[in-house]
């Protein structure tokens, strides 16, 4: 939630943006230049001054909120809590994935059996839960930075291991655009780290992609899944012929 603080710091940035100094905000504002410094110092200002600053500003508050919500640190990852609300709904979870995908609702209700009211209600739910933050006419802004990811052991990852892994790593992977491949190896715990986050940029690339290719017309586009892993694993059986 926006504090007077956040509100306090992005009018100073706005104020900057506009080449509007203390002294001139001052003079418009009918105050001293000394009180206006010690009021943005002490980031407490009345909304009846915020409404002030705002019109110096030609903003409304709306414009600012946005900005705040705009400039707040996004999640990598959901609490515990919010991913069992997301696991507990099959459409909600699909939903989720969906708004994760930043499909648009007229998207969503094209591909699958959900309703615009349907849709609206799960959005709703979403930004309760700070993973989209609703806008009018019913889009939405991620609240989940680029390097999100569900919890490792959370309710969503274990939900994908229980129903869905088996089903899709049972396929040959040999189709058009398909791979699956398996590398064994010993290295450092430095290179493997170096490794993992070379992985986790593929997948934003993989995201991006799919991003940049939303307008082309659907029968160009299949849908694919990027499953990528990196543990430090042996398989057990193999363990009794170790020396």
């Amino acid at each position: 939630m926006s504090t007077t603080q956040d509100l306090v710091r992005v009018l100073k940035s706005e104020l900057k943006a506009a080449g509007i100094t203390y002294a001139i905000l001052a003079e418009r504002l009918g105050m001293a230049e000394s009180s206006v410094k010690r009021v943005f110092a002490r980031a407490d200002m009345p909304l009846s001054r915020i409404d002030e600053v705002l019109r110096v500003l030609k903003m409304d508050f709306a414009e600012l909120a946005r900005k705040v919500a705009d400039a707040q640190p996004l999640s990598t990852e959901l609490t515990l809590e919010q991913e069992k609300a997301v696991v507990a709904d099959r459409k909600l979870l699909l939903l989720a994935i969906c708004c994760l995908s930043q499909w648009t609702l007229e998207e969503v209700v094209g591909i699958y059996q959900v309703t615009e009211a349907e849709c609206i209600k799960y959005f709703a739910q979403l930004d309760r839960l700070g993973i989209i933050e609703l806008r009018p006419l019913n889009r939405y802004r991620l609240r989940v930075a680029k390097g999100f990811r569900w919890r490792p052991q959370g309710p969503v990852m274990t939900f994908f291991r229980r129903q869905m892994s088996d089903e899709f790593l049972s396929a040959g992977f040999d189709g058009a655009g398909e791979t699956l491949t398996l590398v064994h190896g010993q290295i450092t715990t430095a290179s493997a780290e170096l490794l993992v986050e070379r992985l986790r940029r593929i997948g934003q690339d993989f995201a991006q992609q799919h991003l940049s290719e939303q307008h082309l017309p659907e029968a160009q586009l299949h849908p694919y899944t990027l499953l990528v892993g990196m543990r430090t694993w042996l398989f057990s059986g193999f363990k009794d012929l170790k020396r």
